[in-house]
C-alpha cells in the first residue's frame, strides 16, 4: 500500500521487570490477550468470556493498568461502566533482559511456557475441527517447521524480518476488508536444536 497514512498504527512495548512480573499470571495474560484481539471491553464482559467473576477481572485489570499494560477507555465508559483497552498491540523482551533479576526471569519463563501451551491448544483445536472448515481455509492453513543452520545474529535477523512482515499485514486495513477475511493465529518460534548446544 502506497498511502502509509491509512495504515493502522502498531505499538509494541518492551516489557520491564515490573510489567513482566505483573503479566505472569494466567488471568492477567488472558485479559490482556482478549483486549488486544477483540478491543475494549468491560470487566463484566471479560468475566463472562473467561468464565470468572467480575471482581476478579476488575482487580486484575487494575493490576495491569498500574504497570501501563491496559488503560481505561474513557470515551466508551459511562458512570456505571468502565471500558478497558490494551495499551499496546504487542509485548516483547529479550531473554537476557532479566539475567540480573531472578523473579523477572522466572516470570518471563512462565509467560513463555504459557504461550507455548496456548499455541499447542490452538493448533490442536484447528486439527480437530479443520474438516468442518471451508475448503479455502484448509488450503491456506499450514503447520510446518524447518531446520536451518545459522549463527545467533542471523537467527535474530530472521526473527526480526518475519516480525516486520507480520506487522505489515497487521497494519494494512485493506487486508481485513477483503472478502472472507478472518482472524488467524500466526506463531513464531526460532530456537537452536538441543543437540546443537551439547
Amino acid at each position: 500500500m502506497d498511502d502509509e497514512s491509512s495504515a493502522v498504527p502498531h505499538s509494541v512495548v518492551r516489557l520491564n521487570a515490573a510489567q513482566i512480573r505483573t503479566l505472569a499470571h494466567p488471568l492477567r495474560a488472558r485479559l490482556l490477550g482478549l483486549l488486544r484481539v477483540d478491543g475494549p471491553a468491560t470487566a463484566t464482559t471479560l468475566a463472562r468470556l473467561l468464565d470468572t467473576n467480575t471482581g476478579a477481572t476488575s482487580y486484575h485489570l487494575r493490576q495491569l493498568a498500574d504497570v501501563g499494560l491496559v488503560a481505561e477507555e474513557a470515551e466508551l465508559g459511562t458512570s456505571r461502566q468502565r471500558f478497558w483497552r490494551a495499551a499496546h498491540d504487542a509485548s516483547t523482551w529479550r531473554p537476557t533482559d532479566f539475567d540480573d533479576d531472578p523473579d523477572a526471569r522466572a516470570a518471563a519463563e512462565w509467560i513463555e511456557h504459557h504461550q507455548l501451551q496456548f499455541m499447542n491448544e490452538q493448533a490442536e483445536q484447528w486439527l480437530a475441527t479443520q474438516q468442518q472448515a471451508p475448503h479455502a481455509w484448509r488450503e491456506a492453513a499450514t503447520i510446518s517447521d524447518a531446520v536451518l543452520t545459522v549463527a545467533p545474529q542471523r537467527l535474530r535477523a530472521l526473527n526480526e524480518e518475519i516480525w516486520e512482515l507480520i506487522v505489515k499485514y497487521r497494519q494494512d486495513p485493506s487486508f481485513a476488508e477483503e472478502e472472507g477475511a478472518a482472524q488467524v493465529h500466526v506463531f513464531l518460534a526460532g530456537f537452536p536444536r538441543a543437540e546443537e548446544l551439547r
